[in-house]
């Protein structure tokens, strides 16, 4: 007789952009059941509680939202930041291995250096500069070497549900006839929504590895600025300035577009255009 088969799947980090993105895109699943874990509930630094997590649940599979993702705070936190992006995945990697689950995990651009003139693929060497892209590079590698079953999904300049470059742009125009913003730093805009489809379309699947995961196309945050500007009807003047003008604390890359290569060449799955994920996010707020 055939019996239904319950999917229970942990997601840490689920009050973030992705986590709650992640949420909405299941809801309806009627064979998943989400075990959802944010900082309250689940300390993913702490293996004794993640192993008694996963071994009460016996999940599908585990998917990482969680990270400590204040770039510039990293400099100045790097043990806390060092637990969050690689203690934490290393712990999760260890509990899926032990408990049959896949690992999802997601990563960031910044493990490249940025020194680039064409779009990354997932083979180019690694090269972090600054705390935040060598603590997500040590949790990548953490899970390569606990999990057998791991997916790890490299994003960049996320935006969803919650703070986000986009949300903040769209609060200036309140009282500032123009901003200034970064017009020397390229990468590829990334709806949380698509960045989801992302997620589905390999979590069921043991195409396992590395892969990029971003938006289609490219563009300087400055011009990212200036299409929110656009697509919500705000007469917002943007001029863009240099990173030294702007003075971040910590170093970013100058050129972090990813080229997403093996989706392309493993599925049939394909990122939407940033413009045309914008558009949508926009018609949401």
């Amino acid at each position: 007789m055939w019996r239904f088969s319950m999917k229970k799947i942990i997601v840490t980090g689920c009050n973030g952009q992705l986590g709650r993105a992640v949420n909405l895109f299941f809801k309806d699943a009627a064979d998943i059941s989400f075990v959802n874990t944010d900082v309250g509930e689940l300390d993913i630094t702490n293996i004794d509680k993640v192993m008694e997590l996963a071994r009460e649940v016996k999940p599908y599979a585990i998917i990482n939202c969680a990270a400590h993702t204040g770039v510039d705070a990293c400099e100045t936190e790097y043990d806390k930041a060092f637990k969050i992006n690689a203690i934490g995945p290393r712990n999760l990697a260890i509990a899926a291995r032990e408990t049959g689950a896949k690992l999802m995990h997601i990563s960031t651009d910044y493990v490249f250096d940025g020194k680039a003139t064409k779009p990354y693929v997932e083979t180019d060497a690694t090269n972090p500069h600054g705390a935040y892209g060598s603590t997500k590079l040590a949790g990548e590698n953490f899970v390569k070497d606990f999990a057998d079953r791991y997916f790890i999904l490299r994003t960049a300049w996320l935006y969803g549900d919650g703070k986000n470059f986009a949300k903040t742009m769209l609060r200036l125009p309140e009282d500032h006839d123009m901003v200034t913003v970064v017009g020397d730093q390229f990468g590829s805009p990334t709806s949380a929504a698509e960045l989801t489809k992302a997620i589905n379309a390999l979590l069921f699947t043991e195409n396992y590895g590395t892969f990029h995961a971003t938006c289609e196309g490219s563009c300087s945050w400055a011009e990212f600025a200036k299409e929110v500007f656009r697509l919500a009807g705000k007469a917002t003047q943007v001029k863009a300035i240099t990173t030294e003008e702007y003075g971040a604390a910590a170093p970013r890359p100058a050129y972090s577009v990813l080229e997403n290569r093996m989706f392309k060449l493993t599925t049939d799955f394909m990122f939407a255009d940033w413009h045309d994920a914008i558009a949508e996010y926009i018609k949401t707020l």
